[in-house]
């Protein structure tokens, strides 16, 4: 059985789902059989960066992964809008206005925070039981609700000696649900111009950064022979931002069995469990009582 993360430094041009059937294609020619591979948050093929696909048992922490928080590195362009509010759209909006750079930090303050956004209209949001990006290249007029997301931090990320700035970069760290090309389309408006992405690189995903990344060249190395347990993360690492529990054997046999367990002396949330060094659960406690949300069949666990 093989269970864990690779965290791929995706590159540019390469979609979520293909990069999900490069590790499937790997596993494959290495001869590890069938293996369940899933991603732990899209990214679109104009982005690069951190992108943790998860193996077997760790697809389980797929949904918890989507809900981790994200860091991005992005770059506006200032003075025109397109219709994807990326570099692969049409031009729809232009503007003389070329924001100063006193303009851009006196305005970052008003994008830090909960506020509200409207996704892009080409965006794998469904309306009616269509994707939004389905409708909009098909001509259709696509209006989505606003939604609320919270904005961590948003700073430059690089000095400059000019007076006005034609292309800024900026790191933002956003809560779930945040849309990047959307954030930049804001900023551009209040700004009194138009913008749009023309770089867009995740540093980080929950727990996973550029550090743990691989290139797509070291994940082919796989699919020749090179040996997996190089770039193949444990299950727990995608675990690191959850406090854990130790369990006595009877207590793990318990939380196997999807039993409950109650009178632990443990402050009320979320908690994965282990047994030895050996992930068993990811549990809700609440008034001392423990739950499980998702177990893991682990071999090593396993009775």
């Amino acid at each position: 059985m093989v269970s864990g993360w690779i965290i791929l430094d995706k590159p540019h041009g390469l979609g979520s789902t293909q990069a999900v059937g490069a590790v499937k294609r790997n596993l494959r020619e290495a001869g590890f059989g069938k293996v369940k591979v899933g991603h732990g948050g899209t990214l679109d093929p104009l982005a690069t960066g951190v992108l943790p696909i998860a193996l077997g048992e760790a697809t389980k922490l797929c949904g918890q992964m989507l809900d981790a928080s994200k860091a991005y590195a992005f770059t506006i362009r200032f003075g025109e809008e397109t219709d994807s509010l990326d570099l692969e759209g049409t031009v729809i909006a232009q503007s003389d206005v070329q924001p100063t750079r006193g303009a851009i930090d006196a305005m970052l303050p008003r994008f830090t925070g909960p506020i509200e956004q409207v996704p892009p209209a080409y965006s794998a949001i469904k309306v009616d039981g269509a994707r939004a990006y389905d409708l909009a290249r098909a001509g259709e007029a696509v209006v989505l609700k606003s939604r609320a997301v919270t904005i961590h931090s948003l700073e430059i990320s690089s000095e400059t000696e000019t007076e006005t700035e034609t292309e800024v970069t900026f790191i933002a760290h956003v809560s779930k649900g945040t849309y990047i090309r959307s954030l930049a389309r804001d900023i551009a408006h209040a700004l009194g111009t138009f913008g749009h992405v023309t770089m867009l690189r995740r540093l980080r995903a929950g727990p996973f950064g550029l550090a743990e990344a691989i290139s797509l060249d070291k994940l082919n190395d796989v699919g020749k022979g090179a040996p997996l347990e190089h770039i193949l993360l444990p299950l727990e690492a995608g675990l690191v931002d959850i406090p854990a529990l130790d369990l006595s054997p009877e207590q793990a046999r318990a939380v196997r069995q999807g039993r409950v367990l109650d009178g632990l002396p443990h402050t009320d949330g979320l908690y994965w469990v282990r047994s030895g060094n050996m992930p068993v659960a990811l549990v809700e406690l609440s008034g001392s009582v423990l739950t499980v949300a998702r177990g893991f069949n682990l071999p090593d666990v396993a009775e």
